[in-house]
């Protein structure tokens, strides 16, 4: 299968956003990832292949972080950031599924730029605050201050997988983080602050496209909580998976196929 996998970068008046392309279909899908412990450098052909699903009926674009995070970076300026990503590429009225803080980004996207979005799927994320994510966010960001990204990985594997995934994959998962080039502590610092920085709640009723929120019930990061929330307040479609935690998206083989069937549906 040819996915027509590209890496580039967009120039906007902040910096450069690093982006991954494929797929040759006439709708456009963009994807927001999470906060990683590494760019997305090399990663075109494996991340196409992983979401291929989408590739003959979408045009898909995966922004990335600008290069440029300042230390008051926040949810609202990353938004703005993709929104200028997307201005640049001639993107509007997209499809758009968010995981984690890039769910953060996306809600912040619709709200203040709704002609941006067409759908929109929130994975594994939060409209604000709650003691779990701020306990969290604020632990990774002494670990890193402290001991460098290696031990954040450490942790993330405990906090983001189900016991099942840890004890079936135990010996493979610290070999698959040792293998990934780590971006630099300040720049992780920077971007896990952010987090905490997530206020869209109170402005979700300024969400009109439909929604779709999936979670993981035993979310050690954000709560599975926080998904309900965001969907009780939307009165939209919600998905739990009853038994996984924050990297549900990764785990749950029928996930990409919910997000297909849900912007499939007129």
């Amino acid at each position: 299968m040819n996915l027509n996998a590209k890496e580039f970068s967009v120039e906007i008046k902040t910096g450069q956003i690093p982006c991954i392309s494929f797929g040759s279909g006439k709708k456009t899908l963009v994807m927001i990832p999470g906060l990683r412990l590494s760019g997305m450098e090399g990663a075109s052909k494996v991340v196409a292949w992983y979401y291929r699903i989408f590739a003959k009926e979408y045009t898909v674009y995966i922004f990335d972080r600008n290069n440029i995070i300042p230390k008051n970076c926040t949810i609202h300026s990353l938004a703005e950031d993709v929104f200028y990503a997307m201005q640049k590429l001639g993107l509007s009225n997209a499809y758009v599924f968010g995981a984690s803080q890039g769910g953060m980004i996306a809600q912040d996207l619709t709200i203040n730029h709704p002609e941006c979005v067409k759908k929109l799927v929130l994975g594994v994320t939060l409209s604000k605050n709650n003691p779990t994510v701020e306990a969290v966010i604020n632990n990774w960001i002494k670990l890193a201050a402290e001991n460098g990204i290696d031990e954040i990985a450490k942790d993330y594997v405990y906090k983001g997988y189900s016991e099942k995934y840890i004890k079936k994959y135990k010996l493979l998962l610290p070999l698959l983080l040792k293998t990934q080039k780590k971006m630099p502590v300040e720049r992780f610092i920077n971007l896990a602050k952010a987090c905490l920085t997530c206020e869209t709640y109170d402005s979700l009723e300024k969400i009109k496209c439909p929604v779709l929120v999936l979670g993981g019930a035993k979310d050690k990061v954000v709560t599975g909580a926080a998904s309900v929330e965001i969907a009780e307040k939307l009165k939209c479609d919600c998905f739990i998976y009853e038994d996984l935690s924050h990297e549900a998206y990764n785990e749950a083989k029928d996930f990409n196929k919910r997000i297909f069937n849900f912007f499939a549906e007129e």
